[in-house]
């Protein structure tokens, strides 16, 4: 791309945009350009902008993101058939299984989720379609960095916040990287309370017809009712059987 391409302004709003998180849920104009290194009149300028156009909500100190910005993640659920297409597969997968599934794809050093069935809640936050996780210490992450090349896996855990959510999660460059070469060789992972204590997952990677990973899919339970070894038993098998079925469906 020529760098006459490049819109800034238009990066910059994005970047605003994706200032907000969970923990940042209101933002004034200093805490915008704090956090994303554009000087105070930019960020004033894009946070008015996206009140104006309906994005944001302003009380004359802090900004808030309005309904308005689901329309952004809508365009891509609505715009890609994949979400549409796993859905079916995920709510049969769910129900043969008893627990939730989900498909997610990779975006940076997270996982996107694009399709849930939720059969109970498992997790202490509620997941849904548009929902993020670090990669490192989810199932579904760790099957698609497993499916890049070892140089560019090792890149996004290196740039990744590699916090020790609880006592088991890894969180060292080595382990993980093994933990990846050990899911290549497999073909799944296992998070044995990881990313929260209570919880297991275990995914597979969704390959289209060229053999080329294009998502991820998993089951997820209460680590009190189910183990990992139990759950590599019994969903597994059911997983894989799907994930076949999908995978002429793919292109």
């Amino acid at each position: 791309m020529r760098d006459t391409d490049f819109i800034s302004g238009f990066a910059k709003g994005l970047s605003v945009i994706e200032a907000f998180d969970a923990a940042n849920p209101r933002l004034s104009i200093t805490d915008i350009s704090r956090i994303t290194g554009l000087e105070r009149a930019t960020a004033r300028r894009c946070l008015l902008t996206l009140a104006q156009l309906g994005y944001a909500d302003y009380d004359g100190k802090f900004f808030s993101l309005s309904p308005r910005i689901l329309r952004l993640g809508h365009s891509y659920l609505t715009s890609t058939p994949l979400p549409r297409l796993l859905q079916p597969f995920l709510d049969q997968l769910s129900e043969k299984t008893g627990e939730s599934a989900s498909a997610s794809v990779l975006d940076g050093n997270e996982i996107v989720y694009i399709a849930r069935a939720s059969h109970k809640r498992v997790m202490s936050i509620n997941l849904n379609p548009g929902s993020r996780l670090p990669a490192y210490c989810s199932s579904m992450g760790r099957v698609l960095l497993a499916a890049m090349n070892e140089g560019d896996a090792k890149r996004v855990l290196e740039n990744s916040n590699r916090k020790a959510n609880t006592p088991n999660t890894k969180t060292t460059i080595a382990d993980l990287m093994a933990e990846l070469q050990l899911i290549r060789e497999q073909g799944y992972a296992v998070i044995d309370q990881e990313l929260e204590i209570g919880l297991c997952s275990i995914a597979i990677p969704v390959r289209n017809m060229r053999g080329t990973t294009i998502a991820a899919l998993n089951v997820g339970a209460q680590a009190p009712r189910v183990t990992v070894d139990e759950m590599v038993t019994t969903y597994l098998p059911v997983m894989q059987s799907t994930r076949d079925t999908l995978a002429g469906l793919l292109v």
